[in-house]
């Protein structure tokens, strides 16, 4: 694996506040401010493609802002558009897609560069989360040894990501692994649930009765009544820089530009990386991770999707029709934004995500699966 350092400051011509990330506090530090202390068992815990030492030392925790500084949404409202709300919300802005038992929310990310943290209630407690540092959307379930959480941001970042908290127990949370790195329930993980992140537009779409997030004050945060500039991105820049974080990374793994936008599929001892300039010059890709039938691809629009193959068992290896968002297979015809067969044998059949996590930032990937291997079709 070659790696390398890359600059920690912005390119030229880039603006970024990282208003989400930094509240002045600024530098390292360990968690001294009424988070739990216990640290469980400790020992290795499966985590990403290798093991994960846990609890993570206090001093691999870097200070980003201070606890709260970020206030997750706690109340969330939802509405069919923003049209009675004083933000703008366009066909074109990403959104973080949710369907769980035929109800479709989606989760702008005007809104969640801001808050980062959303927790919900579908038929179980949800969990939606955002790192803007790491691309990464991470959706999941938040009940633990059968109790609901409810979490927020810690204002710790651990490899550039996001530390969760959960006010139950003040443990520390990894976003992207949804493990529990420190505190009393060191060790324990979240139920991952599927999500897309795509654009506002092309999710409508696909699910013409979903609901969107409505931003604060109309949902309420951790706080109370918060508001910001919703139509103002405070990262303006970062995803097309080479700066990883703010500052703490010191090695990259360079085999993909690190702001590269990858979808990420781990099963076994195997983790793929298809980048989205890969399967966007690629009708659709049929793959294995792992012992793992995959097939992956981008629509149109550019919304990277990877789905289980497998229907009763057998896996169906597909073709796409030209210049649409339909692949063919096994006698049916198959929505790539949803994954079910919209005809023939299988008419109504839904394929299952391969992937655990939505779509992320490259560096990002790497670092918690560091032994992935990247798609490619030479």
């Amino acid at each position: 694996m070659n790696r390398r350092t890359f600059l920690v400051t912005a390119g030229v011509g880039v603006t970024l506040s990282l208003s989400g990330c930094l509240d002045g506090s600024g530098g390292a530090g360990a968690p001294t401010d009424g988070f739990e202390e216990t640290n469980g068992d400790g020992g290795m815990s499966p985590v990403g493609s290798g093991n994960v030492s846990l609890p993570v030392p206090k001093d691999d925790l870097n200070r980003g802002a201070s606890k709260d500084a970020i206030p997750a949404i706690v109340s969330p409202k939802f509405g069919s558009d923003w049209s009675d709300v004083d933000a703008t919300l366009d066909d074109g802005e990403l959104v973080i897609g949710v369907e769980l038992d035929g109800e479709a929310r989606a989760y702008p990310l005007a809104v969640l560069n801001w808050h980062e943290i959303v927790n919900d209630q579908f038929d179980r407690p949800v969990l939606v989360t955002y790192c803007p540092l790491c691309g990464s959307a991470v959706v999941a379930e938040r009940t633990v040894a059968g109790d609901t959480r409810t979490f927020g941001v810690s204002g710790y970042l651990w490899q550039s990501d996001l530390v969760m908290y959960d006010r139950e127990s003040e443990s520390l949370w990894s976003q992207v692994l949804a493990t529990a790195i420190r505190g009393s329930l060191t060790g324990s993980q979240l139920d991952l649930l599927p999500s897309t992140t795509t654009s506002w537009g092309e999710w409508r779409e696909s699910h013409p009765d979903t609901s969107v997030l409505l931003p604060p004050p109309v949902s309420d945060t951790v706080t109370g009544r918060q508001t910001r500039d919703y139509d103002r991105n405070p990262y303006l820049g970062y995803e097309t820089s080479s700066r990883v974080g703010i500052g703490f990374n010191d090695d990259v793994d360079d085999r993909l530009h690190p702001k590269a936008r990858v979808i990420g599929v781990a099963h076994g001892d195997k983790a793929v990386a298809y980048p989205l300039s890969t399967l966007s010059e690629t009708p659709v890709v049929n793959d294995e991770v792992g012992g793992l039938p995959v097939v992956a691809a981008a629509t149109v629009d550019g919304t990277l999707v990877a789905y289980d193959r497998r229907v009763d068992g057998s896996a169906i290896t597909f073709d796409r029709e030209s210049g649409t968002d339909v692949l063919t297979g096994d006698g049916s015809r198959w929505d790539l934004h949803t994954g079910r067969a919209l005809d023939g044998p299988h008419e109504g059949a839904a394929l299952a995500r391969a992937n655990d996590r939505s779509l992320m930032f490259w560096f990002a990937w790497a670092d918690f699966f560091p032994e992935t291997t990247i798609y490619s079709t030479e």
